[in-house]
């Protein structure tokens, strides 16, 4: 049996176990990763974020993410945003480089534990997203209860977001995970539900795929964002109000989405591989 260093750490509660795998890595597969996020017999988590050693040349670190059933996401927002500010305060930048699955994303440290990250341009086809077939992303032909006609955005990963009246009525615990695993998504599918209460005002609840209902997604945040732009529901620049708290998107004119909000350290520990048995 080892003993292995781990850091909790969450974005607007949406909350992460982050392991170093870049000198001494553990072996972590999906039952590990089941293990360690579940929140009665291990440390508890939305997502496992890995820390491994980069293969981009311009990277500070390879970040790897892993769902709390086992599977691999290919980008977090605001796991992204938690790791810069550790490296931040292990190197010393300010401008940060975080190589994941979904490609190279650029962060900037801000003051109080704030990051931004810039999460890179979306994709709107549907083959990007991806859907099983050919249609128009801004009004994909799903409903299910008081929910249809999404627009899908592709942020790294998958998105449905459904513009709703009120998205506090919304049982999104029952219907997030049939529509996480309807057909029209191969690769699955996080499920937001979203209120434009103005066109800089966007209130969001979130099913994550592989995980259930967080407190925030920043990924999610993002999709919402450009999604109830492309429909003229808000302004290019909006705060996104998720159960946890605030974050502030920005779709640029460069194409690029941009993210910022806070990160929290809750804590450091010491875990026993045993708990991966």
């Amino acid at each position: 049996m080892t003993r292995v260093p781990f850091r909790k750490m969450h974005g607007l509660g949406n909350d992460f176990v982050v392991l170093d795998q870049r000198r001494d890595p553990l072996r972590i597969d999906a039952a590990a990763a089941r293990a360690l996020a579940d929140r009665h017999t291990g440390i508890g988590c939305d997502q496992l974020l890995l820390l491994e050693l980069p293969l981009h040349e311009k990277a500070h670190v390879f970040l790897r993410i892993l769902n709390p059933d086992g599977s691999e996401a290919e980008a977090c927002g605001n796991g992204t945003r938690c790791v810069a500010r550790l490296l931040g305060a292990e190197t010393g930048a300010c401008d940060l480089v975080i190589e994941t699955e979904a490609g190279l994303l650029h962060a900037t440290i801000g003051e109080n534990g704030t990051a931004t990250v810039d999460m890179g341009a979306p994709r709107l086809g549907w083959r990007d997203i991806p859907l099983s077939r050919e249609m128009d992303t801004l009004k994909v032909d799903l409903a299910m209860g008081p929910l249809a006609e999404p627009v899908c955005t592709s942020m790294g990963n998958p998105h449905a977001t459904f513009f709703v009246d009120d998205a506090e009525t919304v049982d999104i615990a029952k219907l997030g995970p049939l529509l996480e695993h309807d057909p029209l998504f191969p690769e699955r599918a996080n499920i937001g539900v979203a209120t434009v209460r103005d066109p800089q005002t966007i209130r969001l609840r979130m099913w994550e795929r592989g995980a259930g209902v967080t407190r925030a997604c920043g990924s999610g945040a993002c999709a919402a964002l450009v999604a109830a732009h492309r429909c003229g529901l808000a302004d290019r620049r909006a705060t996104v109000i998720l159960d946890g708290g605030n974050l502030e998107i920005a779709w640029s004119e460069n194409g690029h989405v941009q993210m910022s909000g806070p990160t929290t350290l809750s804590f450091e520990g010491i875990f026993d591989t045993a708990v991966l048995l």
